[in-house]
């Protein structure tokens, strides 16, 4: 379970899904994809990639390990997950119709098995002066949250454990 996370939130999130996959008797190692890239992907199962988003992006990261792990990625059962805040939108919330996902899909021509989007989280007081000031104001324009010391948690955790479930049966 690989993923690449800003705030720590999409961490959480895979820490949930290693959770239900190891009550499923699943062995799970958890690899963040932040200070080093994880090598040996050859020696799994299945692998799972999870992903935030941030100012509309995927970090560079994601994109070069789907492009040094392709030939491992298409081998075995293989998914991924996008999360981000525009997903808390009825009609944003599916891998069909949100954005990033679309954008990830045109992006790269790995296909995994399952896809999922989970929405994310807004915590103003963990982020610096700049960022959020910029996130406020896209909250603002997209009706969201924008008290400056807001903290708002949009994840649907049944989903979440939907998922796992659907991982676990790959």
């Amino acid at each position: 379970l690989a993923y690449s996370t800003v705030d720590g939130h999409t961490q959480k999130i895979c820490e949930h899904l290693c959770q239900r996959l190891e009550e499923q008797a699943h062995t799970v190692t958890l690899a963040s994809l932040g200070d080093s890239m994880p090598t040996g992907m050859e020696s799994y199962d299945k692998v799972v990639v999870g992903a935030s988003i941030r100012y509309g992006k995927h970090r560079p990261v994601v994109y070069e390990f789907i492009r040094i792990n392709r030939r491992t990625l298409e081998s075995r059962p293989s998914a991924f997950f996008s999360v981000n805040v525009v997903a808390r939108k009825p009609g944003k919330d599916s891998p069909d119709t949100n954005p990033y996902m679309k954008s990830f899909r045109r992006k790269t021509t790995w296909r995994p098995a399952l896809l999922g989007v989970f929405a994310g989280k807004i915590d103003y007081q963990r982020y610096g002066f700049l960022d959020r000031q910029v996130i406020r104001l896209i909250m603002w324009m997209t009706h969201g949250p924008t008290g400056s010391h807001d903290c708002v948690e949009f994840t649907n955790w049944a989903g979440v454990d939907a998922f796992a479930r659907r991982v676990s049966s790959l």
